[in-house]
């Protein structure tokens, strides 16, 4: 079981830290996110900074688990706010935060299954 929470866990994290440098480095596609959705772009460093805080905490987790727990309960909720936010301007193009949303939860599950929490 240990070997599928640090597979799971370093998937989740990977995945938060590529989007994150995607948020960061200015590229067009979160942008172009943002202004669909109609959230101003200025906001889009500071969703980068929670997908890189939230990846570097799963990491954390696994030296003090608490933080890998909140990190991991933090990114479901930016995910279920970003499939909100795709759903309230009639988006269907939400596979993408399925997918990530579904990476956060098992690392949610997957730590806290870990310490015997669940």
């Amino acid at each position: 079981m240990f070997v599928a929470y640090v597979t799971i866990t370093v998937v989740a994290s990977l995945f938060n830290a590529i989007a994150a440098v995607t948020y960061l480095i200015g590229h067009d596609y979160p942008k172009t996110q943002a202004d669909m959705k109609g959230v101003p772009r200025s906001w889009v460093p500071r969703l980068g900074m929670c997908l890189a805080a939230g990846s570097l905490g799963l990491l954390a987790g696994f030296v003090v688990p608490l933080v890998g727990n909140l990190a991991a309960a933090g990114l479901v909720l930016y995910f279920v706010g970003a499939i909100t936010a795709h759903l309230r301007v009639r988006s269907r193009n939400i596979v993408g935060g399925i997918v990530f949303l579904l990476t956060a939860v098992a690392a949610l599950v997957a730590n806290l299954n870990q310490r015997g929490l669940w």
